[in-house]
């Protein structure tokens, strides 16, 4: 499967919130791969690509926070403009929306990371068009 899991939490927008996530990540000598924060009206959600998954979500709840694990597809794609319009061209004439997307080039690689709800169509679709999708093993060694 090539799903990448990823470790969301909920947490107030306020000072010191980023730091006090960071640091129960850091207390677990738990690395961070990437990461994405979106807030709206006093609260946000941050999203966390991480060494150990399954230790992290733990160590929130351990903390009370508000946490879950997301599937998302990390998309490799050509390092040139429109690349994002194709993936979301051809996911979008399947009847497939993006919910959440992201992306970024490491070591000549250019990824999305695109969240969705039918994750199996999208794998299937993306796959038909010859991109690659990334493991969460390759995720974690970019």
């Amino acid at each position: 499967m090539s799903a990448v899991r990823l470790v969301a939490v909920f947490a107030e927008n306020k000072p010191g919130q980023t730091a006090r996530i960071t640091k129960i990540l850091a207390d677990a000598n738990i690395n961070i791969r990437w990461i994405t924060v979106a807030s709206s009206t006093g609260f946000g959600v941050m999203k966390v690509l991480v060494s150990d998954c399954e230790m992290a979500y733990q160590a929130f709840k351990h903390q009370r926070l508000v946490a879950s694990l997301v599937e998302v597809l990390a998309v490799e794609v050509p390092d040139k403009a429109g690349s994002l319009h194709a993936v979301a061209e051809h996911l979008s004439h399947e009847g497939i929306n993006l919910d959440n997307t992201s992306g970024f080039v490491a070591n000549n690689r250019a990824v999305l990371i695109i969240e969705v709800q039918e994750i199996a169509k999208a794998r299937s679709i993306l796959g038909r068009q010859g991109l690659r999708l990334l493991t969460q093993e390759e995720m974690l060694n970019l």
